[in-house]
């Protein structure tokens, strides 16, 4: 998946490998009881509009998304057990470990698109 509007240059990444949750049991799931994530990916969950941090190993980035795949939100740097977010029009988030969201060049009102064609 890469991000449209990208730099083609650095220090922007133009990719991001996506991990999907699209069940009931795998969004349950998402990223708890789990390591870090490896750099330049991210965990796709949909539908959902919110997080929690409940049994998480670390922090992270969440961007919201509408069904076109627009940015609408991003919160970065959630906490472990404490961290809680909601954005009622998100359709789906992405969660990425904290800092990717910047390294990424990742920012609201950016859409995020599939290699060779929309998701």
């Amino acid at each position: 998946m890469h991000i449209e509007g990208a730099p083609s240059s650095a220090p922007f990444l133009k990719e991001i490998e996506i991990l999907i949750a699209d069940t009931f049991l795998l969004r349950l799931a998402g990223l708890m009881f789990r390591k870090k994530l490896p750099t330049s990916t991210g965990l796709l969950l949909s539908p959902c509009n919110s997080v929690h941090m409940c049994f998480m190993r670390f922090s992270i980035d969440v961007i919201y998304l509408d069904k076109d795949y627009k940015i609408l939100k991003i919160v970065k740097d959630l906490k472990p057990w404490i961290g809680l977010s909601m954005c009622r029009k998100a359709w789906a988030t992405l969660e990425m470990t904290a800092g990717e969201a910047d390294r990424c060049g990742l920012a609201v009102g950016k859409k995020l698109v599939r290699k060779g064609s929309e998701l």
